[in-house]
């Protein structure tokens, strides 16, 4: 049954392997990340837009490989020798690009977990060839590293993500309102993490369950 009183609950992003769903969008990036002890020179950047899964799979990765994760824009005060001695996944990298400090822990990350015989995983929004770099030699070892794009999603995928969104968010919308909308919103990550947030809110709101007449009302609301 759709969730019918107005109590605001946290969402709690579920980021096994057994919630990723995989299609023609994705597959490729889900295919490396399971063939993690394969990858040339031991290392990979998976990127793409916001939304695209790049966390879900990194905490993939993680529980595969045992690595640790952290943050791109945490790496200048971090005890990088500490991360270098497990597999590491560094998320958000180009959001350092420029930045000096943050830039060198990474190149020094890079280098060191390699040479302990670790693996490591980037996630960023582009591919390393469009980062405004400050350090030619991190440059250079990103720019050279294996690069996998996540796509923007067809129907099903778009479909699948906004299912797992209001899940996270503990919504059932009724039958046929993600189809319903996948239909009518645009085919991008970001416009169906906005609709599910849109949707829990009016939900709450309102006091009205999720389902086709609350979406409905919510495009035309916006102009959808």
């Amino acid at each position: 049954m759709a969730r019918q009183l107005s109590f605001e609950l946290p969402a709690r992003p579920a980021r096994g392997r057994g919630d990723f769903f995989v299609s023609n969008a994705n597959a490729t990036a889900v295919a490396l990340i399971e063939a993690w002890p394969d990858w040339p020179a031991r290392k990979l950047v998976l990127c793409g837009p916001e939304g695209a899964g790049k966390t879900h799979l990194a905490h993939v990765w993680a529980d595969l490989s045992g690595a640790m994760i952290v943050q791109a824009a945490e790496l200048a005060g971090a005890d990088v020798p500490a991360l270098a001695s497990a597999h590491v996944a560094v998320e958000n990298a180009s959001d350092i690009a420029g930045v000096v400090e943050a830039e060198t822990a990474l190149f020094h990350l890079h280098n060191l977990a390699l040479a302990e015989g670790r693996s490591l995983l980037v996630t960023a929004r582009a591919a390393p060839s469009a980062w405004a770099f400050a350090l030619p030699d991190l440059a250079s070892r990103l720019q050279g590293t294996p690069t996998c794009m996540l796509e923007e999603p067809d129907d099903t995928l778009l479909g699948a993500v906004m299912m797992k969104q209001f899940a996270d968010r503990q919504i059932l919308p009724s039958p046929g309102t993600i189809t319903y909308l996948t239909r009518r919103i645009p085919r991008s990550f970001e416009a169906a993490k906005r609709t599910v947030e849109a949707l829990d809110a009016l939900s709450l709101s309102t006091g009205r369950p999720v389902g086709r007449a609350l979406a409905a009302a919510l495009l035309d609301k916006s102009g959808g």
